[in-house]
């Protein structure tokens, strides 16, 4: 079983700013969430935790007070898409939606594109299906919402290019593959 977990809450993610892989903490509300999260995970005892490098993701884990049986993994391919471009913008200043079409692809100046996000993921998934994913195992991934996005494509076997970007799980939202 795998448990994928979006970061708490920052103040950049309260007022709809682009973060990508600006290393902002989480706020007062973003290690409540984190802490009210941990509770209903305590009772599982992980086999394995992956998480992004960036403070955010670091402080919600450490905020969750989970158990894990082997060391935490930090892995880079968790970080964020670099938003390039559009980091430290509001999110209504560009369009968001386009930004994430994986059809569409689009090439900006700085910002990785949507299919080397994806590749960069996947990637990860591809190496914790190989050598973590076995039999009985519970995985918990802290991370951040465009891997969520690439998650559900990934797992849920979805790429409906309209709906990668309104696809959007609350800060601390618990979302489990099998």
């Amino acid at each position: 079983m795998i448990y994928i977990i979006r970061h708490g809450q920052t103040n950049w993610n309260k007022e709809k700013i682009m973060q990508g892989q600006t290393d902002i903490p989480l706020n007062e509300m973003g290690i409540l969430q984190a802490k009210e999260q941990g509770q209903k995970l305590q009772k599982i005892i992980f086999d394995y935790v992956f998480c992004s490098p960036l403070l955010r993701a670091k402080q919600t884990l450490n905020n969750l007070n989970i158990k894990c049986r082997n060391p935490v993994i930090f892995d880079d391919r968790l970080k964020e898409r670099n938003y390039g471009e559009f980091e430290k913008k509001p999110k209504s200043s560009f369009d968001y939606n386009l930004f994430w079409s994986y059809n569409k692809n689009i090439k900006y100046i700085k910002a990785e594109t949507c299919k080397d996000f994806f590749e960069r993921v996947t990637s990860l998934f591809e190496e914790i299906k190989l050598n973590y994913e076995r039999e009985g195992k519970t995985i918990l991934i802290v991370t951040h919402a465009g891997i969520t996005k690439v998650a559900k494509c990934y797992y849920d076997k979805w790429l409906n290019d309209e709906e990668i970007g309104p696809y959007l799980p609350k800060n601390t939202e618990i979302i489990t593959y099998n």
